[in-house]
């Protein structure tokens, strides 16, 4: 282990901590949105890897699927045959889903892998560039009839018409369980009231920010939430520990967020009812500390200083600033809190600039406080 990412560990100790805390007794946890084996950027996960993500957080399961494999063609046959051995031999921890391209024989594939014990199907019209319009109907049609889930891509890169488009699908075949991923990104508004009567539509929490977390709760009964963290590309630690958060900022109770973490995905697996849908739980306006959503603005452009290549530390120093206040009123808990995760991102970028990456688990857990730390309340008119 690098100095760098001894430092990240030593960091995250006390979100462990809080995630236990919060975690509401009883809970039966599955991240529903998960991959395993290798995909085209470079990224790779394997089950012994993602098996030690769930014990860091007494998570009992995951939902997984291939990532965009180089060797996925025909069909994902390869990809999927690797999930569903990994799975096989998991002692029930890692639950199968089959991932499909639309150009080549997905109803086919689908029904071959349901055979060897899927029980899902994954959709990724971004990364595969496949549009909805007359080509998914099939496979929303199996599904139906199979009474079993689709996960769909519903985050960056996708056309305008991907929300009224999976709308429209979706209403047609209401027998088929759906989990739009990542907080539903692409157009919480159209999918949000388009799918409000669907009984079995539900969106997953992998997102890395706690503002569209707390937007969809605005407009989606949180009975139709599911919890989900993206690894590779995210952490089951920190995907919990954002869910979680904003769970408690809005004063969820115990049975809802059983249901979050991991009733949903259970309900939906075993094609049975979810629970009752409740009004959404967030206010439209919110009351926050002025101080503490600065910091949440300027870490999202650390984040994309990060990922983009841009210079990140000067603007990770910027934020930093803004925990340095002299007068932080009721922020200043908050900042307590996240300037050590700052200081933390900061060495890993000095450390090791060749991955900058491993410095947004810190950044991210630090938004979350930002954004969750004083109780949200209606604004005052």
């Amino acid at each position: 282990m690098t100095e760098a990412q001894a430092l990240l560990e030593r960091s995250l100790v006390p979100i462990v901590d809080e995630v236990a805390r919060l975690r509401p007794g009883g809970a039966h946890i599955i991240d529903v949105h998960t991959h395993l084996g290798l995909d085209e950027d470079g990224m790779t996960l394997d089950p012994a890897g993602l098996i030690e993500m769930l014990d860091q957080v007494d998570a009992q399961q995951a939902v997984v699927f291939p990532l965009h494999d180089p060797e996925r063609s025909p069909a994902y046959r390869l990809p999927n045959d690797r999930v569903l051995d990994w799975a096989a031999g998991s002692d029930g921890r890692l639950i199968p889903f089959c991932r499909l391209d639309p150009a080549e024989q997905p109803v086919a594939e689908a029904e071959r892998c349901l055979g060897l014990g899927a029980r899902g199907i994954k959709l990724h019209p971004r990364a595969q560039a496949f549009g909805l319009a007359g080509q998914v109907e099939p496979i929303f049609a199996l599904a139906e009839e199979a009474r079993v889930p689709i996960l769909i891509h519903a985050g960056r890169g996708l056309p305008d018409t991907f929300a009224a488009e999976l709308v429209e699908v979706a209403n047609k075949h209401p027998g088929a369980g759906l989990i739009m991923a990542h907080v539903g990104v692409a157009d919480q508004a159209v999918m949000g009231d388009g799918l409000r009567d669907h009984p079995r539509a539900v969106f997953d929490s992998s997102w890395l920010s706690t503002i569209d977390m707390l937007s969809l709760f605005t407009r989606v009964p949180a009975e139709r939430i599911a919890f989900g963290s993206d690894p590779p590309y995210g952490r089951t630690l920190t995907g919990l520990f954002l869910l979680l958060r904003t769970a408690a900022c809005l004063g969820l109770s115990p049975e809802v967020q059983r249901h979050m973490l991991g009733g949903a995905a259970q309900r939906l697996i075993a094609d049975e009812e979810l629970l009752p849908a409740s009004t959404p739980p967030a206010p439209q306006r919110l009351l926050v500390d002025a101080r503490l959503i600065r910091l949440h603005t300027g870490l999202m452009l650390v984040f994309g200083s990060v990922v983009g290549g841009t210079p990140a530390l000067e603007m990770l120093e910027l934020a930093r600033r803004i925990c340095l206040d002299s007068d932080p009123g009721p922020a200043g808990a908050a900042f307590a809190r996240i300037l050590p995760l700052l200081d933390t991102a900061k060495q890993i970028l000095i450390l090791e600039p060749e991955f900058p990456r491993r410095a947004l688990l810190p950044i991210v857990v630090a938004m979350a406080i930002a954004a969750t730390e004083v109780p949200q309340q209606p604004a005052l008119s």
